[in-house]
């Protein structure tokens, strides 16, 4: 039976197993006209998509993590620096004139084991400190440096166009765990650490130093939405209108679509008429940038659910 096994493609047990090996074989290396070998390999994961857990497991087959992982791995290199990069909004830096003591609290705060040094402002980026080169003088109870910037190791600078493959090859070869994302105009777009590129892969890492996550959407009454300006339209399309993702603009987030429509940062206050109907009131944010956003129904849709 087991010999009947090899060379059939039907059949259950191990011979159902070693025919499902067998056809992903065939279509790994069968010519396949123009359907590249990234193609075929992602077909082949498709076609195990609605797998039972259960019964993947015990015919030693891909779990369903497994199966995302590879297929996160095969679009990695779609990805470049700035769609990966934490943004500058987020970035957690400290300051050139800092003291010693602000340094040590701010490794205390924020739980990161290294962190950009800037002079005049981010753009001005001098180096980055990492915790290990501040751990042993706290632990020995040694005198601090007078000049603590004789600590700043030098991260890696990659423009935002670089493919994340390439990053993460220059970081394997440079040693370096912190990159720094340069725009069209030398300034900081954002940073990168390598575990932002392996997150991109096996998804998001969640360790003891990180908070709970965040809700970037919580449902008001009479259909309102708070919002954090970060949430990703496609999210806002998925929970709450279709319409609202719909923008001939490149922005991706709730806070980019107010700042279109507005045609500047929108001051907190502001209200904003979308096509749909949807008004996005600005409820929180500074000169710089919105943080958070309130969504109101139209009028007609809250007109119908009173009725």
């Amino acid at each position: 039976m087991a010999d009947n096994g090899r060379h059939t493609e039907s059949g259950s047990g191990d011979g159902d197993s070693t025919g499902t090996l067998w056809r992903v074989f065939r279509r790994l290396f069968q010519n396949d006209g123009d359907q590249s070998l990234r193609a075929q390999i992602e077909g082949v994961i498709n076609e195990h998509e609605s797998d039972a857990e259960d019964e993947a497991r015990a015919r030693g087959d891909l779990s369903s993590i497994e199966r995302q992982m590879l297929r996160n791995l095969l679009h990695f290199s779609e990805h470049d620096a700035d769609d990966i990069a934490v943004p500058r909004s987020e970035i957690v830096a400290i300051p050139a004139s800092a003291s010693w003591a602000e340094v040590v609290e701010a490794f205390a705060e924020h739980g990161h084991s290294r962190m950009p040094v800037y002079g005049d402002s981010l753009d001005a980026i001098k180096g980055m400190i990492h915790i290990k080169d501040v751990f042993p003088i706290l632990a020995r109870g040694e005198q601090p440096p007078e000049d603590w910037s004789t600590l700043l190791r030098q991260p890696l600078y990659v423009p935002q166009a670089r493919g994340a493959l390439d990053v993460l090859a220059d970081m394997r070869a440079q040693r370096t765990h912190l990159a720094v994302v340069i725009d069209e105009y030398s300034g900081t777009d954002g940073i990168i650490t390598i575990e932002d590129l392996v997150e991109e892969i096996v998804g998001n890492i969640e360790d003891e130093h990180d908070d709970a996550p965040e809700e970037l959407l919580i449902s008001q009454e009479n259909g309102i939405w708070d919002a954090d300006a970060r949430v990703e339209l496609d999210d806002v399309a998925e929970r709450i209108d279709p319409r609202l993702a719909e923008v001939e603009e490149a922005v991706d987030t709730l806070g980019g679509l107010a700042f279109v429509l507005a045609g500047q940062v929108p001051a907190v206050g502001t209200v904003l008429e979308h096509d749909s109907g949807w008004r996005i009131e600005v409820t929180d944010g500074d000169e710089r940038r919105v943080t958070r956003l309130r969504l109101h129904p139209p009028i007609t849709e809250v007109v119908e659910e009173t009725d």
